[in-house]
């Protein structure tokens, strides 16, 4: 399957590449602190690994917050899957954090990006950024030790010379929108 450009009404054009790493990021409606417990947090980060392994997608990187999430994907053969595979992990998230909270119509997620990684540095810098995306957002003084970041997993399951590769890549200066 070779790579192709979805044109949206109100949306730049989209490049879908099957094998390819994304990077994505959504937030809550108007940056709600919605997912503000351990157990909320523990429900979206499951949801978000559910929905990879149906969708047939695979994580590289994830960073959950009260009102975020960053991730790096890996693409299958079918790229067309992403906005469905979205759509129902936010569709799934927030009537589970509605009935919990006891506010059904509730709205929860506001909108996603998605950027196709095509640059090996932009990829390398981009997965560091997310790993250590807690420090950002200064919930942490150290990214291992944030349960619902990947930094613990990727110095645990990579290769020495893979974690030095991508620990090693500046990810102060990679632009991504994250005010939140």
């Amino acid at each position: 399957m070779e790579a192709k450009y979805q044109e949206w009404a109100h949306a730049p054009s989209h490049l879908f590449k099957p094998g390819s790493m994304y990077f994505v990021t959504a937030g809550t409606y108007r940056k709600a602190l919605l997912f503000d417990t351990p157990d909320k947090l523990d429900f979206l980060a499951q949801s978000f690994f559910n929905e990879l392994r149906i969708w047939d997608w695979k994580p590289e990187a994830w960073a959950f917050f009260a009102n975020h999430y960053h991730c790096i994907i890996l693409a299958p053969d079918d790229t067309n899957s992403l906005r469905p595979m979205l759509q129902s992990l936010h569709s799934k998230t927030a009537i589970w954090l509605n009935k919990t909270d006891g506010l059904p119509g509730r709205k929860v997620w506001f909108q996603y990006r998605d950027t196709c990684l095509t640059y090996e540095r932009s990829y390398l810098g981009r997965l560091n950024y997310v790993m250590n995306n807690p420090l950002k957002h200064r919930v942490v003084q150290n990214a291992e030790n944030y349960r619902w970041c990947s930094l613990t997993w990727f110095v645990k399951e990579a290769s020495a010379g893979w974690r030095r590769t991508v620990l090693s890549v500046p990810y102060d200066k990679v632009e991504v929108e994250d005010d939140y």
